[in-house]
């Protein structure tokens, strides 16, 4: 027990420390709430009253492929280093690893992780003069306004 001594020690003043600081913010720390220290701040983008977007789980998906490549490169590089004295086991075990990383990145991929973007509906094309066109192409389907989403619109006035 004598030697885990040191570690429980550094715990209870680790905790205390904690505890301490917390409490001497909450004596000594000047309170004068307004509402803009009270408002949210998200790196300079000014607060609406409307929810929040939520992130595509494909946002989240992605995040995942890169920690998930990031460990196979963290698994590669000590095979790399050492790979005389790992041999021929070293390898196909690398081999393996790698394998079923790429079998869950081709599924990923094959399920739509990496299409961003809207979703593309099949349209019916008709031929018309030699040229092939989609029977609902119009300027106002073929043109997109962008910036738009999520502001005020006002009314023009004419002069």
């Amino acid at each position: 027990m004598g030697q885990y001594l040191p570690i429980v020690v550094l715990a209870i003043l680790a905790i205390l420390f904690g505890v301490g600081s917390l409490i001497a913010s909450k004596l000594l720390a000047p309170r004068r709430p307004n509402t803009a220290k009270g408002a949210p701040y998200e790196c300079g983008i000014v607060p609406s009253l409307e929810a929040p977007e939520r992130f595509p789980v494909s946002f989240y998906v992605v995040a995942m492929l890169f920690i998930m490549f990031d460990i196979e490169i963290i698994f590669a590089y000590p095979y790399a280093v050492a790979s005389n004295s790992l041999g021929v086991y070293g390898f196909w075990e690398l081999v393996a690893f790698s394998a079923v990383f790429f079998v869950a990145f081709v599924y990923v991929v094959a399920r739509g992780a990496l299409d961003w973007g809207p979703v593309k509906k099949p349209r019916r094309l008709v031929s018309r003069d030699g040229d092939i066109l989609s029977e609902s192409r119009s300027v106002s389907t073929t043109i997109r306004r962008v910036g738009f989403e999520g502001r005020e619109t006002r009314e023009k006035v004419s002069v």
